[in-house]
């Protein structure tokens, strides 16, 4: 290609040839992607106002996808410990016990999993059949009233004292994630107990279960309001704006409402 340059008037101009030709080529033959590419400023922002009402729609259906999942995780944690509980009961004969009122700090994760204590009556040493967990003072573990343990020991145990084989405790709680449990300690930074969980967040006023502000699961096989002849489980989450309830006695999430006694039913 060449360039000629002519002069009209006073006026030099520039223009590009195409090899083997004299004909001009023009700007928009040179550049085809310029011809028509300016936008006006009511073009422009029409286009912003589409954009935004595409983020307007799309946002919700995203947020409601992602509560919708927290609550199916929720819910599958539930009947993986809800399964267990009724192994347990079918070989042991009674379902694993509870500790009212503070129905977050159970032992389910011991009756569960299946214990041996390697100590005495008087000074018990407990310890998991998997050895992922040990207690030794159930009464800071799980509570004291009047002078004693609001828990005392636990059924799903090998208990050298009567001669039992470790075999006969059982685990009936397999393939549990590290998320799933937490090892509890005092302000000292002793280890105390290991109960189940729920990784998902909850609402702040479980603090008030002193369990440093996790998720537990919470249990009631002795006083079961809604399953009176089984028991009650269930977790809160914080979805969005509202605290959803996963428990067995209702197929959707329940909406609650509370402030500080997190412990109790709605």
């Amino acid at each position: 290609m060449r360039i000629e340059y002519r002069m009209e008037g006073t006026e030099r101009r520039v223009q590009k040839v195409a090899p083997g030709t004299h004909k001009p080529v023009s700007a928009n033959e040179l550049h085809p992607a310029r011809a028509g590419s300016a936008y006006t400023l009511i073009e422009l922002l029409i286009v912003i106002a589409v954009i935004a009402t595409l983020a307007a729609l799309t946002f919700p259906a995203v947020r409601a996808a992602k509560l919708s999942v927290m609550r199916a995780r929720a819910r599958s944690e539930m009947i993986q410990i809800q399964t267990a509980i009724e192994r347990y009961k079918d070989r042991l004969g009674f379902y694993p016990p509870d500790n009212p009122p503070n129905w977050g700090m159970n032992q389910l994760y011991y009756e569960l999993l299946g214990t041996t204590n390697s100590g005495s009556a008087a000074t018990p040493v407990y310890s998991t059949l998997d050895g992922s967990s040990q207690v030794t003072d159930l009464g800071q573990a799980f509570g004291i009233t009047a002078g004693k343990s609001n828990v005392p020991g636990f059924m799903n145990c090998a208990r050298p004292t009567r001669g039992d084989d470790p075999q006969n405790a059982m685990s009936f709680l397999a393939d549990l994630k590290p998320a799933q449990r937490i090892m509890l300690t005092n302000p000292s930074g002793a280890q105390l107990c290991t109960i189940l969980v729920c990784a998902l967040p909850g609402p702040p006023a479980l603090s008030s279960l002193g369990s440093g502000g996790v998720n537990p699961w919470r249990y009631n096989s002795s006083s079961p309001r809604y399953n009176p002849k089984s028991f009650d489980l269930w977790i809160d989450l914080i979805a969005g704006n509202k605290t959803n309830r996963i428990c067995n006695w209702s197929d959707r999430p329940i909406t609650v409402y509370y402030t500080s006694i997190a412990n109790s039913y709605p």
